[in-house]
């Protein structure tokens, strides 16, 4: 309920508010990616590329939740979280990405330029928006 978030006794789950927006984000830059992946590297090219946005796409949520989480523990759970939450994504990225390789045929450079292409713009247009302020966050409401 708004009223109680006003009133302090509702805390928004900002990180997880933000993965999902990212997530939404990801409905423009996804189709994009799985077209270039397309035109350059053919149908499995575009496989690959699908298939590194929607693990790109789960990393932010798994990372909005967990930090979230952390958060309602205590701010030294949340720091941790936060810093070495980070660095084990990004492994579990990498390691969802081979897995996929070894478990498919799939286009390692394709899904590789995708991960990381689609991270960074992801990442960047949210920093950007935020910057901007393009609409206001349903979490400052």
């Amino acid at each position: 309920d708004v009223g109680d978030l006003r009133e302090g006794r509702v805390t928004p789950d900002v990180e997880y508010a933000l993965a999902r927006d990212i997530s939404r984000r990801a409905l423009v830059v996804g189709p994009i990616a799985v077209g270039l992946a397309w035109l350059l590297r053919g149908p499995d090219g575009a496989l690959a590329a699908a298939l590194a946005v929607a693990i790109v796409v789960g990393n932010f949520l798994l990372s909005g939740w967990v930090l979230s989480r952390a958060l309602k523990i205590s701010l030294g759970v949340y720091h941790a979280a936060a810093l070495f939450g980070f660095v084990l994504r990004l492994a579990l990225i990498a390691g969802a990405m081979f897995a996929a390789a070894a478990l498919l045929e799939v286009d390692r450079y394709a899904m590789g330029f995708a991960a990381v292409g689609s991270y960074l713009v992801l990442v960047t247009w949210e920093a950007i928006s935020m910057t901007n302020r393009e609409k206001e966050a349903e979490w400052t409401n």
